[in-house]
């Protein structure tokens, strides 16, 4: 009979799962592939979320660990950029990237984007990178332009996105601020998951997602992922009764509130750095993944409707409880971490709450200034 566990047992585990309360993992790059995707458009908080879980705890050492081929940042799962494994790419886009393309048509006939046009980009960027060039954005458009395909905005961000779920792109090296693409086939190697099949594919990120973000629902992982829950249960049949998977990829579950919730019961799940607050940006994989079953909001009243549309801030968790927003602005000479509270907080959560942020600052190796709004 399935365990039946609390809410509480069920974050005090995710937080170790997640290295977030458990012993740091020695490097970023360890982070990346522990989570598998590590969505990232909000890049320095992303930067952030993994220097949480790691020993590597310095925007600059993050940065230095992805310019070296630690990750590479692309679309993928679902059409928003994630930080993954370069070893992981190519097998998650053969998995995932059909659907995500298979969503845009609609879109691309509103942005004049013709079929033809949608696979001529491909081979334009195939000719514009060869020879291991890297190229930004601002100076792919004109190559766009003159080809007579869309240039500069969404238009060609749309082809850029095809590109990438086809694994003919992905991030280069970061150049200052701005984001650099190279051609897959001259940065990554080959690699036997390259030619796994979907069913052994969708396997494999069953269980990672649940070996990185466990325990988490099967909805969980559809929405992380994309796959449509007949896949998602396929495979834990699968990974649930074959002997030799049992043993290689072992999975547990336990119900919570009469949810079934699944966990790799080898991964590392003791709490060894008990913070009592956590800073988490608003796209950090403990913060978005678990729509169902995530923290409790201590107040439901506030309004959170620009949120997820803000860059630069996320959601302050004490005790495992959601208890408000907070803001992170980098300066020259600061880092100004505005803390938004939505209910009272007594000394020991103020502390807390002091502490995450001057782990924030020193991230950016900047002093810090706390605001409490």
């Amino acid at each position: 009979m399935t365990r039946i566990v609390t809410r509480e047992w069920v974050i005090r585990r995710r937080l170790a799962t997640q290295r977030l309360s458990s012993a740091a993992l020695p490097r970023a790059a360890d982070a990346v592939r522990l989570l598998t995707c590590v969505q990232s458009q909000d890049a320095p908080l992303a930067a952030h979320s993994l220097a949480m879980r790691t020993r590597t705890t310095a925007y600059a050492g993050v940065l230095a660990e992805q310019s070296a081929g630690g990750w590479v940042r692309t679309h993928i799962l679902r059409p928003t950029w994630h930080h993954v494994a370069p070893e992981d790419l190519r097998w998650i886009q053969a998995l995932t990237g059909s659907k995500v393309e298979g969503s845009m048509p609609a879109r691309h006939r509103q942005l004049g984007i013709t079929p033809e046009m949608k696979e001529r980009g491909p081979e334009l960027l195939r000719e514009l990178l060869a020879g291991g060039k890297a190229m930004t954005r601002k100076e792919i458009g004109p190559a766009f332009a003159e080809a007579g395909l869309p240039g500069p905005g969404e238009p060609m961000a749309h082809q850029l996105i095809v590109g990438e779920v086809r694994s003919v792109i992905c991030s280069g090296p970061p150049r200052g601020t701005e984001h650099t693409y190279v051609l897959v086939d001259e940065v990554i190697p080959a690699a036997e998951s390259d030619s796994w099949s979907r069913e052994r594919s969708a396997v494999e990120l069953t269980h990672r997602f649940h070996a990185g973000h466990g325990p988490a629902s099967e909805r969980d992982l559809q929405r992380w992922s994309g796959l449509t829950l007949t896949e998602i249960r396929s495979a834990t049949a699968e990974l649930t009764t074959s002997p030799s998977l049992q043993s290689s990829h072992p999975m547990e579950s336990v119900e919570c509130q009469g949810e079934t919730l699944w966990f790799d019961p080898s991964v590392t799940a003791r709490t060894t750095r008990d913070h009592t607050a956590y800073l988490l940006s608003t796209f950090d994989e403990a913060a978005l993944t678990y729509p169902t079953i995530g923290f409790t909001r201590r107040s439901r009243e506030a309004d959170r409707t620009r949120l997820v549309s803000e860059a630069g801030g996320g959601i302050v968790v004490v005790d495992g409880h959601d208890i408000g927003t907070f803001k992170r602005k980098a300066e020259a000479k600061q880092a100004t971490v505005t803390i938004r509270p939505e209910v009272d907080l007594n000394p020991a959560e103020r502390d807390g709450i002091a502490e995450a942020a001057e782990f924030l600052a020193a991230f950016h190796e900047l002093p810090l200034r706390l605001v409490f709004a």
